[in-house]
Parts: structure tokens; sequence; C-alpha cells
């Protein structure tokens, strides 16, 4: 339904895109100067705008600058964060049809239904005025496209929306749908009901070294993944074309998801060629739809902070201030739980909490839908907790708790808190509002340097978040824990911090009295990272530069290891070869092929059949960590077993290199295969991916073990589908020698000069200075806008 209208408008639509584009998007000419007269401004506000499509906003208030910063992300990416509000307001179904009405239905379980004016008040005052200032220059912008649609994006033309206005309400309401680790705890009870959990261990090893505890009352035989509700649809493609949806796999899913994190390290001064610390960090995201980061300098009294930042969440997520420089990657905490309800059976809207039958909270929702009466549905809840799953006949009903339902987690507004602190004390004080698991990266201008984890930590006094647990309220969450008893590190001996979503409590840290998380990422990026930092000699800007687009792969050096003493073509190539994953290698493009097929065999071998649709892969690090010993489960004469999996893997990979590049070894590159293409999210409809075409051709080394992380998934091709959406390496006390890339341009016009201006110098690592100085800003700009208020 959804593809037919899109066809029946397109052709009208197509007719008026190019009158449209020559309204928005006018070559950049230096010197040229405009004037917007907004409403929401209090005081004129001067943007001087460089070559690379950057603002410098100088503001007469803190206010003002978060005004330009919604107006100007919402003047180059209005359909982005239009979108993405409306698929969190639950609102898509109004424009897109009935096939969006569960979508609306599992975002509005997400919705916050506790007292927003107490969360308003609970929020420090000067965080609210500039959210405010956020909302209003949004606002401003839309009313612009309201007077004159010719400034709306062509997807409007194409799909018949038009963008819903802001508020400050809704950023409190809409929490972000997520299920956590609900889909590892169901699995974990599941394989402790069939006698094999000790097997879970190769698809998600424990880190630490922990052992498992079932809590007492959880019936794991019980337990399946129907628990999982609606959680099961999180993650899937919205409904535009059947294709996409009839493709999409849960396992894929959850590896790409677990794939995107981030590098980050401060290098002291006394480590470094300048005397002055270092900060680089490279947030690795989804690569192929809209570009996750979006540039922006902010002034005014008391504010002076320049980098990127998410469109549609007011303030910069990286990037440095005129005193310090902050960097952030994901750390991993545990902050979801599914709880076990008993449900009455005389009545299945009560259930069984702290001696005695409570009844659901329930709430009615009207969902709007377009071309059919508008639907009422019934959302439940226990104790804020939203119900993914219920089953009367059975008496048991599913409660997901999840961090970001609590009272006070509101992360829209906390990346405004970490901007306007001014050193360390203050800037750990405003994380306390910060609930998103994230390794907090510092340096600032006196040469201090430091590392907070943050982040909203459920303290569960009775379990340890590895399995669900019994609602009766034995094992309820007590709080979080303050930002003072999560692990740090300031001015380490070392004289470096690194973090890249590798488990990093440091030793001494209290764990099992603290319990944060047992899934982390793989340490392969991280011991690079300090691998290179650890060696002797000052460290320069340019060095980190250099590691930010290092290819050098650990897990191929493992393999290089395990190569049998037989010779074959296979492993003579891969003996050769210097483990660095390069566009250009030979070598690397076998050894992309040989991993998958040694994992999946190594799966067979290792995990029998009965637990197969639990444990549908293996662990790269487990993997190489068992053929290394070797793993007794391969047989009698394990290290012969181990042997013969590594030649099978061989040859089937040499024979797929031959099927994809060809006959002729000398001739195989991973690049020609490992390419980066950038498509409009809503591409399957045809009209506007004739709008949009896509940014591709470019080739590209790395994967996803390496610092250059650009990860791919062998189930889905070879195309690059997560990587580093912006780069920087600050200088910190010389800010205009920063150095940064942004993927693949600040602007989502494809008319505009700055929609692709950046996808060359980041497939080549040239990385570009940022003017910060008045000085450099001045020299800098191109074109200048003053907004005057109405």
């Amino acid at each position: 339904m959804m593809q037919r209208r899109a066809l029946l408008m397109a052709s009208a639509a197509l007719v008026a895109l190019s009158s449209i584009r020559l309204a928005r998007a006018a070559p950049q000419v230096r010197g040229t100067r405009r004037k917007a007269v907004l409403a929401g401004a209090r005081a004129p506000i001067d943007i001087r705008e460089d070559r690379m499509g950057i603002a410098h906003v100088q503001a007469r208030s803190r206010h003002d600058a978060f005004f330009a910063q919604g107006y100007l992300a919402c003047r180059d990416r209005l359909f982005q964060l239009d979108f993405d509000n409306r698929r969190e307001l639950g609102r898509l179904a109004e424009v897109f049809g009935p096939k969006f009405a569960e979508a609306d239905r599992i975002a509005r379980h997400f919705h916050y239904r506790g007292d927003l004016s107490a969360e308003l008040a609970a929020l420090p005052a000067e965080v609210v005025e500039c959210a405010r200032g956020y909302v209003a220059g949004i606002n401003a912008r839309i009313a612009e496209t309201e007077a004159d649609p010719a400034l709306l994006p062509p997807e409007y033309a194409i799909t018949g929306m038009r963008p819903l206005r802001w508020s400050i309400e809704d950023m409190l309401r809409t929490r972000g749908a997520g299920a956590g680790d609900a889909d590892d705890e169901v699995r974990r009870a599941m394989l402790q009901a069939r006698g094999q959990l000790d097997l879970d261990h190769y698809m998600d090893p424990l880190r630490p070294a922990w052992s498992f505890t079932v809590p007492d009352g959880l019936d794991c035989a019980a337990v399946s993944v129907a628990d999982l509700g609606f959680l099961r649809d999180l993650g899937k493609p919205l409904p535009f074309e059947q294709a996409e949806l009839a493709r999409w796999d849960r396992d894929v899913s959850r590896s790409d998801h677990a794939a995107q994190g981030s590098n980050a390290w401060t290098i002291a001064g006394s480590r470094s060629t300048t005397g002055r610390p270092i900060l680089a960090n490279d947030p690795h995201l989804a690569i192929g739809g809209a570009s996750p980061r979006h540039m922006i300098h902010l002034s005014a009294p008391g504010l002076d902070v320049i980098g990127a930042g998410y469109p549609g969440l007011p303030g910069i997520m990286q990037g440095h201030t005129d005193r310090f420089a902050f960097g952030r990657t994901n750390f991993h905490i545990d902050q979801t739980d599914l709880f076990v309800l008993r449900t009455r059976p005389e009545d299945p809207e009560e259930y069984w909490h702290e001696g005695k039958w409570k009844r659901f909270e329930t709430y009615e929702e009207t969902i709007a839908v377009k071309g059919e009466p508008a639907r009422t549905v019934t959302l439940r809840y226990a104790l804020g907790r939203p119900v993914v799953a219920q089953d009367p006949l059975k008496g048991r009903a599913i409660a997901l708790a999840t961090a970001a339902m609590l009272p006070g987690a509101n992360m829209q507004f906390a990346i405004i808190a970490l901007n306007l602190a001014t050193d360390w004390d203050s800037l750990r004080e405003a994380a306390r509002l910060h609930v998103s698991p994230t390794n907090l990266h510092y340096a600032d201008i006196e040469g201090n340097t430091g590392w907070q984890a943050i982040g909203f930590t459920p303290r569960r006094p009775r379990h340890d978040g590895l399995f669900p647990a019994p609602g009766d309220g034995a094992f309820d969450w007590t709080g979080i824990l303050p930002v003072e008893d999560m692990p740090s590190l300031y001015n380490p001996e070392q004289g470096w911090i690194a973090s890249a979503n590798a488990m990093n409590l440091p030793p001494d840290y209290p764990y099992r009295e603290r319990i944060i998380s047992f899934s982390w990422s793989d340490p392969f990026r991280h011991d690079r990272i300090a691998e290179v930092l650890r060696a002797p000699g000052p460290h320069s800007i340019e060095e980190s530069v250099a590691l930010q687009h290092d290819v050098q792969s650990l897990p191929a050096r493992a393999l290089r290891k395990l190569l049998p003493p037989r010779p074959s073509p296979a492993a003579a190539l891969l003996q050769g070869w210097d483990g660095r994953i390069g566009a250009d290698s030979n070598a690397a493009l076998l050894y992309e092929l040989v991993v998958p097929e040694l994992s999946d065999r190594f799966r067979k071998a290792v995990i029998p059949a009965e637990a197969r649709d639990l444990l549908t892969s293996v662990n790269l690090s487990e993997m190489l960590h068992a053929l290394a010993l070797p793993d007794p489960r391969l047989g009698a004469d394990p290290a012969a077993a181990r042997d013969a999996l590594v030649d099978a893997a061989l040859a089937a990979g040499w024979a797929k290199a031959e099927q994809l590049a060809g006959s002729d070894p000398a001739q195989w590159r991973w690049g020609d295969l490992h390419r980066v293409t950038l498509r409009h999210p809503l591409a399957d409809i045809p009209a506007i991916a004739a709008a949009y075409p896509p940014i591709s051709g470019g080739r590209s080394g790395g994967d996803g073990t390496t610092v250059m992380a650009r990860g791919f998934n062998a189930k889905q091709g070879y195309t690059v589908r997560h990587g580093a959406s912006y780069l920087m390496v600050a200088d910190v006390g010389d800010w205009d020698n920063t150095r940064f890339l942004l993927l693949p341009g600040q602007s989502a016009d494809p008319a505009s000069p700055h929609y692709r201006d950046f996808y060359q110098p980041w497939l080549s690592g040239t990385m570009q200075k940022l003017p910060f100085s008045a000085d450099a800003v001045r020299a800098a700009t191109m074109s200048r806008l003053q907004i005057v208020p109405a």
C-alpha cells in the first residue's frame, strides 16, 4: 500500500524537485550575508559558516546559542530529526498508513508516565533554558517552511508529510525504545533448563569471570522466546518495503548493534611532542543511512564549545570548549532486566508484588492511521515498567525494567549539562544527568587528563542481571550508583588512557559489590591502541591521526599462529602477510573470507545440534582462544581436529575468493568487496531513491576489529555497515590545530555543496583543521547569517 501511494506521488514530486532544490541551496560564495527574522530568539545572533559548512555561532545568551543550534540542525537535517521525532512519539501511521501502527504502539510503551512537571523542576534551570532555546530554534525553522513550503526537503513532497512542532514536554516524555540484554537473559534461562548453560561462553563470554547463579524462584523451564513479547520486533526495518523485512535477521541485527562502538584516548602532555595533552575520539555508528553527526561552534557568555552532536539532541557530544576537550565511547552497563510476574487467575489485570495483588497501570492511547479509523490501544505497566508480554492462561506476564524509564532519566538534557561544565569537577557533577553508558574522556589546558565511566547503573542487591528474575519484589532495583561510585582515573601515572568498548574496570574496582556489566566488546581495538601508546617516546598529533586509521588486525595475527604445518596456497598467502587489513591487500581479502568459514565450522564442532537454535554465533575472541589451547570439546585429539578445521576453512575461503574476485590471487583486493555506500534511509521508496542518489564508489580497508573500524556482516555481504561518523584529534590548548573529519557532510540536501564534501577526505583519512579562535574563524568564513528576533 505504501509503495503504491509513493509511486503515485513520485511523478508530481519529482517535477517540482529541481526548483525546490534551487530555492534551498544556492552556491556558497565568500562574503555572502543573509538575515533571518525569527520568533524565539531573544537578541541578534551572528553566524559565520566556513568552507565545510560548519557554523560558528556568536550569541548574547546561552539560550540563543542553543536556539541557533536547533535552527541550523533543522535547516540542514530537517527530515532526519523530524522523522526520528515522529518515530519516538509513535506517530508514523498517521502519515504512512496501517502497517506502521504496531511500530507506533511499541514506541509509546517507552513514553515516561510519571509527572513531567516534577521531571522538569528537577533539572538545572540553566540546562532547561538552553533546551528551550534549542526547541524554539527548531520550531523557528519549521515556521519558515510553513510560510514557504519550497524550503522543505524533497521527502515531504514525496511522502506527504509535514514537520511536527517540537516541545520540551516531548523531550521529557520520549525515552527511546530498547531491549537491552533481554534476549541474553532468556537465552541463558533456556540453556539452563536444557542443561547446556556451560556452552554460553562460546557466544557471550562473561567479563570479568563470573559464575552463574539462577535467581531463587525462577522456573527456567517456563522461560521461552515468547517472554520477549514485542521486544522481538525492536530493530526490525520499518515496513516501507516487504523485501527489506524479508531479509531481516535478528542475529544479524544483534551483531550489528554489538559492533557499534568507538575509540577514544587521552595522552598527557608529558607523553606528547608538544608538551600539551592530546584527546582523540571517533564514534563508530551505523553507516549507510542518515549521517549521525552534525557539527557546530556555540559561543555565548559562559559558553564556548565546538564539535559534533546528533541532529535533534541539543548540545555537542564530542569536541572541546575553550578550557577542555572531551570525548566518549560506549561503556557497558546492564541497564535492563526482565521480571516474571505472577498474575491473578481470576483477574489477569493484577500481579503479585511485595505480598499483595497490585493492578497494572494502564493507559489508553489513540493512534491515528492514514486511510483508516484511529486505533485505541491499552498499554500496561508494572511499577512504571512496560509489560512486554502477557499470557493470562498461564498466569504470567513479563515486565521490562529499563534505566531509561526511571524518574530523572532525561538523557536529552544531559549533553547540555556537559557542555556547560568548566572543569573536571563540574563535568563529573553534570554527568549525574547522563543516562547512557559512556566512557567520558577529558583533557584540559592545565595539563590534566581523566576518564569517568558514567550512566545509570541499577543497584541489584539480590541478583546479577544475567537471568530473568521473579517480579514479586524480592529482586527489585534499589536505586542507581552515584557517579563517585563509578570507575574513574585522573592523571594516571602511565600518561595515557584508552577505551574502545572492551572491559575496562580497574583491577581494584569492587565489581562484585557494584555490578555493572558482564558483556563487553572484544578487546582487539583497545589492545592495539594500547600497543601503540605504550611505545617509548613522545606521541604527536599526526601519530594519533594515523592510529585512528590503523588497520593492523590482532585477530589476524592470532589466526596466523594457528595455520597448520601442511602447505597450501591459502596458508602460504596468509603466512607471508603483515596482518594489515588494507584496501589493496589480497591476503586481507582471503582472511575476511576464511574467518566466517572457520567460525561456522568451529560452532558446529563445539555446539551440539540441540543448542544451535540458541547459540547462533560464536565470539571471535573466544574462538581464537579455544583454538589456541586447543579446546577439549574438539575431540579426542583436539590439536588434529583444530588443524583440520583451519585447513577446511582455508580451502573454503580460497574457493569463495576465487568466486568473488577471480582466479588470480595477485589481483584480489579487499577494498573491491569492502565498499562504502550511503543511501537514504527511505531509499526503498522509488521517488526518494531518485531524489537522493547513493553516495558510493569508495573502497575501504579495515574491519570491525581494527582501530579504523569499518565493520561488515558476512551474512549480508561485505559493504561497510559501521564506522567512524566523526573523527577528532584535539591539540589541547592549541585549539586551531585540532583535526577532524565528518561523514559524509553537514547537509542532507543533495543540492548542497556540503552533502558529500567529506566523503573523499574520509576515505583517504585526510583530516581537516577545525577553526576555533576568533582570528581563525574570521579567516575561514565563507558566508554570514544574522538572526534577528521577530
